[in-house]
């Protein structure tokens, strides 16, 4: 008799597609191409300051629903019209959610809001989503969080973030390193943005690491780092940092390091103390700054969706309240247009008091 010291705990296992087998049933065109390589090339100048727009990443939480993120898609393309002279809009599609405990865990891992976690399905529909966002001329962002999927849809990413509860790990950095797309790094779940700082140092330096090819075969990936690491802001589980005296300290603490002192304010979070209803408050703070002459800001997050708040998954999925997050708590639709809109007034406003109009 054999002694089994292996697979002790693991009760299925479901082989996968390889990336390149999803890559030819979704493919990326020409277009769609050149859509995310032009958005990617308008952050990286507005991260070095050679842009004076305003990066605003704003979006759901977290996208449950492909139907409501498109229509969101829609009408974030819209908006962006009126306001492309002083705002840079992406929008948050996120499809993995970090959890301290258990909870729905992101539309990769748990599609169909179940628990039975196909995410083979989940992959596909992360990457149409995607797709369908590059096609309507939306930039995407999106947090990286697990270390494989990334090379089912990462290369559809306009923008994409390190979380509080990964930054200090050694192997999301290596990832980070060889990331097409420019990767924000947000400041530890204390409150540390020197854990960032380093994250960013880090990221922008070679790797050799261990990683998964797009034909699903192991691999060893040589990158040559990410130059367009950059850090967020967004509070902890004891206070805020967006306020102007916060936003020097960190500035400094970037200069310090080598890097150049810009910035991005999550209004949500640690900053707005879970509370979704004051992200409009942490958005007004940074205006002002910015209407002021800040030049360390030059991007906020927002959490939004078509209606405000949040919802428990309901035994019947027919229950489901459309457009409303099932994670975090959200700012609705004409709450987020008004928030963007004073933002754009305060980056017109720094615009015309330095004579560059």
């Amino acid at each position: 008799m054999t002694t089994k010291i292996s697979d002790l705990h693991i009760a299925r296992e479901d082989l996968l597609p390889a990336p390149s087998e999803l890559h030819l049933e979704l493919p990326a065109g020409e277009a769609e191409a050149a859509h995310i390589a032009q958005a990617r090339a308008a952050v990286q100048a507005i991260l070095r300051g050679g842009d004076e727009r305003l990066l605003a990443i704003v979006g759901p939480c977290s996208i449950h629903e492909p139907e409501s993120a498109l229509e969101y898609a829609r009408r974030l393309r819209a908006y962006a019209l009126h306001a492309s002279d002083a705002l840079y809009l992406v929008m948050r599609v996120y499809f993995e959610k970090p959890r301290t405990r258990m909870g729905w865990k992101g539309l990769i891992y748990d599609p169909d809001l179940d628990g039975r976690g196909d995410i083979g399905a989940g992959l596909r529909r992360a990457r149409s989503i995607l797709l369908d966002c590059a096609r309507l001329g939306v930039p995407a962002a999106s947090e990286i969080l697990d270390l494989v999927t990334p090379q089912y849809y990462a290369e559809l990413l306009t923008w994409g973030a390190i979380g509080a509860r990964t930054v200090e790990s050694p192997l999301h950095r290596q990832m980070a390193s060889a990331l097409s797309a420019p990767v924000g790094f947000k400041n530890a779940t204390d409150g540390s943005v020197q854990t960032a700082v380093d994250a960013i140092l880090v990221a922008a330096q070679p790797h050799t690491f261990p990683s998964v090819s797009t034909d699903g075969r192991a691999m060893i990936v040589q990158s040559t780092g990410n130059p367009y690491g950059h850090l967020i802001l967004r509070g902890s589980d004891t206070g805020t940092n967006y306020d102007a005296a916060s936003v020097r300290r960190a500035a400094d603490a970037l200069g310090q390091a080598g890097l150049a002192p810009r910035l991005i304010v999550d209004c949500s979070h640690g900053n707005s103390g879970k509370d979704y209803r004051k992200q409009p408050d942490v958005a007004a703070c940074v205006a002002d700054q910015i209407a002021g002459g800040a030049r360390a800001i030059c991007g906020v997050m927002l959490e939004s969706h078509l209606f405000e708040g949040k919802q428990a998954i309901p035994d019947k999925l027919e229950d489901l309240r459309y457009g409303q997050s099932v994670t975090d708590g959200c700012i609705g639709w004409e709450q987020t247009t008004a928030v963007l809109d004073r933002l754009a007034t305060a980056v017109r406003l720094r615009r015309a008091a330095s004579g560059r109009l």
